[in-house]
């Protein structure tokens, strides 16, 4: 379909034949070169009507004529039309793997008949029906659905009362927030994944912790964004390791990404090491995507400090949503909180944020407009319950497992999931902590999830929301897999022997 323009058509707007492609214009040529009969100078079959300008005495100004051409196909075409087919996939969806996916669907998982099976591998609260959302939060959905006005399309950043809902929830003294602060997203992986697109381009890098979330690098890599990451310090509580950290940094480097607390590690920063991240951002000038959606799911023993309010140069993308505090993963309800009170985003960086998100348009309505009445009228006992109850597992699975030999389980402060280092070299039966796994689950139908898919081999991660008397019967079993499979190093069967 091509388009002519015409300028001031005639009184009645089109010759008598127009539409059979003769006659066109006053001459019989318009100004891109149709003859009388239709035929263009490029050997275009012209079959034209108007489409605009029409009042009542017919076309006046510029009248755009659809063309419906009949082009002569050429020997050289011919000769190139496909003779068979070949739909191939994207180069994006190429160079999207997810780790996880790619290690579990790889393993060969056959659980022992005689012991069912037991899986603590899932990030998902829900799972066991152990840990249900609040009441409240059921019914603040309920009301939504009867109140029958949310059924349509949102703005593609969201209503404007639900992202008041959600600057006024985290707005704080040291980082203020409003409305035009807040984009809600389809939960906070699309956050994410509008965060990374809106401060990377091709060619660029972002630094990820190691071990970290694997959706980072997958979003990343699809993107054509280089991964570098950073380690974490097990032995300091998975605290950052900065020198390494900022060892990274290079000129094409935009954008820090900081997970606390953590998934897989359950580590929860505190403010001095918080404001020694912030010290290298500043000093190169990065700015950091923190992803907090466990922001205050953490133990009583330790505290939450969000990074925002501690920064007083660095521009911050915080990440979060209900997926977790609020036990609903799959409501997919997420935001991106801009902090930037230097500006340095500037209009440019939001604009950016604000048309990506239109690419699917916006977030599930009928949670926008419950999300108002959750944040404010969730009770704080179902916060405190829940937190109460990951603690205690957590410390049930760290007391039983510290004493088991050959393994180094690591006290969280929050989140809701255990790492546990194995000491390869006294499971000489085995390669890796995917093998170590995969035959935990032959023998004892226990799954934990080996942390090479978090690029951090010969760890596994344990998630602990399973009901607590799952979570004893786990780690026993755990404890009687290591007991068969563990082999004293030769030094230590000398000690023994003596």
């Amino acid at each position: 379909m091509s388009y002519v323009i015409r300028m001031n058509g005639n009184s009645n707007g089109i010759q008598k034949d127009a539409l059979n492609g003769k006659g066109i214009g006053r001459n019989g040529i318009s100004e891109n070169g149709i003859d009388r009969n239709g035929v263009s100078k490029n050997g275009i079959n012209g079959n034209c009507f108007s489409v605009n300008g029409f009042d009542g005495n017919g076309f006046k100004g510029i009248a755009v004529h659809h063309v419906s051409a009949r082009v002569p196909v050429s020997a050289a075409k011919l000769k190139a039309r496909r003779q068979r087919w070949n739909v191939r996939a994207s180069e994006m969806s190429k160079n999207t793997l997810n780790p996880i996916r790619a290690i579990v669907d790889g393993m060969k998982l056959t659980p022992n008949p005689e012991k069912p099976m037991i899986a603590l591998s899932i990030g998902d609260p829900t799972v066991f029906g152990n840990l249900p959302t609040d009441e409240s939060v059921l019914q603040a959905m309920k009301d939504a659905i009867d109140s029958h006005k949310f059924n349509g399309y949102a703005p593609s950043v969201g209503y404007l009362k639900s992202r008041e809902a959600v600057a006024n929830f985290y707005s704080q003294p040291g980082a203020p927030l409003e409305a035009k602060d807040v984009i809600l997203t389809s939960g906070c992986s699309q956050a994410i994944e509008l965060a990374i697109s809106a401060l990377c381009n091709p060619g660029d890098n972002i630094l990820v912790p190691c071990p970290g979330f694997s959706l980072y690098k997958t979003l990343a890599v699809s993107m054509g964004v280089q991964v570098k990451f950073y380690n974490l310090l097990p032995e300091k509580s998975w605290e950052i390791d900065l020198q390494h950290l900022e060892s990274l940094i290079d000129d094409r480097t935009t954008c820090l990404i900081v997970n606390n607390p953590s998934n897989p590690c359950g580590s929860v920063f505190t403010k001095e090491h918080l404001r020694n991240i912030l010290a290298v951002a500043s000093r190169h000038c990065i700015p950091i995507l923190a992803d907090e959606i466990y922001g205050d799911m953490v133990f009583p023993s330790c505290e939450f400090h969000s990074l925002a309010p501690l920064s007083s140069d660095v521009p911050i993308l915080s990440c979060g949503g209900l997926a977790k505090r609020w036990l609903v993963p799959g409501w997919r309800m997420g935001w991106i909180l801009i902090h930037d009170r230097n500006d340095v985003f500037g209009p440019e960086i939001r604009e950016a944020l604000v048309k990506l998100s239109q690419r699917i348009l916006g977030a599930c309505t009928v949670v926008q407009g419950a999300l108002e009445s959750i944040l404010n009228n969730t009770p704080a006992e179902f916060y405190q319950r829940t937190i109460s109850f990951l603690k205690s597992n957590s410390e049930i699975c760290f007391s039983e497992l510290s004493t088991v030999p050959g393994l180094n389980p690591v006290m969280p402060s929050g989140a809701m999931y255990l790492m546990v280092g194995i000491e390869m070299e006294h499971f000489p039966e085995f390669q890796n902590d995917v093998d170590f796994t995969e035959r935990l689950v032959t023998e004892q139908s226990v799954f934990c999830l080996p942390a090479t898919a978090f690029e951090y081999p010969n760890f596994f991660r344990i998630v602990v929301t399973v009901p607590e008397e799952m979570m004893v019967e786990a780690c026993g079993r755990i404890r009687e897999f290591c007991a068969r499979h563990y082999r004293p190093l030769s030094q230590e069967s000398n000690d023994l022997d003596q």
